[in-house]
């Protein structure tokens, strides 16, 4: 048989030779991925093998894997065992500065060098980095308001040292993937002001996959990917249909912040953005090499 390009996935599984193989491995030689690799996703030694060695696999086909990642629940448990008491709102954490210090460390630290030693021991080098680092990500200060329960009227309110990407140096980046490295960034920004600030990791890798033109963005999370009314999984979706589901109220929750994350980052030019479960094993590798996939793919109309 002939290979064959197919629009959104390699259909790898199509090529019966190692010759008709290799167009559809050699698909996205050279671009750039960013992978978002959640907090929850972490926790299982067996997944983060299986995550470090797909991330190893692209770089060996010449793709460029950008890991970012998250750390919500390491984060809440290294402030609880420091006597931290933790609020939130509308799912963002607030970060005075004594959190937005513990962040950093949990983030920069333990769990950004915990993933450099996992895809070291599957074979790739690694480096890990911040927002901080040559001033990769410099964000601005999250404003939010909310209805006073009292007489309905909106009201500031302050998050602290929580930000908002407004743009990224991509140099720094660029200098690592085309020295055969693998960046593992870590979501802390810096504002004009020269503060440090914490972001929300998906916002991170939406802003990093746009601002690096990059051809896919891998939400990895711990669902299967976006559900219908009948809690079927929905292959591929565009802006309009997600606008649909979510008025309807099958899409809701901590679901839409990631979705309007997809839409952001494939209305500013990535190919397409992804959302699966970084529980199933290779999942990365089932979405991007079989017919099927693994998860809910979002792409414009």
């Amino acid at each position: 048989m002939s290979a064959t390009y197919a629009p959104d996935r390699i259909l790898l599984e199509k090529a019966e030779t190692l010759s008709e193989a290799l167009p559809y491995i050699q698909r996205y030689a050279g671009k750039i991925f960013v992978v978002k690799y959640g907090g929850h996703a972490m926790g299982n030694p067996d997944a983060a093998q299986d995550f470090a060695e797909d991330i190893v696999l692209l770089k060996a086909i010449g793709i460029h894997p950008v890991v970012v990642h998250g750390g919500g629940p390491q984060i809440g448990k290294m402030l609880k065992a420091l006597g931290v008491e933790s609020q939130f709102i509308d799912g963002l954490r607030v970060t005075d500065n004594e959190t937005a210090k513990i962040a950093e460390m949990v983030l920069s630290g333990a769990i950004n060098k915990d993933i450099v030693s996992w895809i070291g021991r599957a074979g790739g080098r690694a480096v890990g980095i911040s927002g901080k680092d040559a001033k990769l990500v410099e964000v601005e200060k999250v404003k939010k308001t909310r209805k006073n329960s009292t007489d309905g009227q909106d009201e500031d309110i302050d998050l602290g040292f929580v930000g908002r990407p407004v743009s990224v140096d991509r140099r720094l980046i660029d200098t690592l993937t085309q020295s055969g490295m693998i960046p593992v960034v870590a979501p802390i920004g810096v504002g004009a002001d020269g503060e440090t600030y914490n972001i929300n990791a998906d916002t991170m890798a939406g802003a990093l996959a746009a601002g690096l033109e990059a051809a896919r963005l891998f939400l990895l999370t711990d669902v299967a990917g976006v559900l219908d009314a009948d809690k079927k999984l929905l292959r591929t979706l565009t802006p309009s249909q997600i606008d649909s589901l979510t008025k309807a109220d099958v899409i809701s929750g901590g679901m839409i912040p990631k979705l309007e994350t997809c839409i952001e980052s494939v209305k500013s030019g990535v190919d397409a953005a992804v959302i699966l479960d970084g529980r199933v094993p290779h999942s990365i590798l089932i979405e991007l090499f079989t017919e099927q996939g693994a998860g809910t793919l979002v792409k414009l109309d």
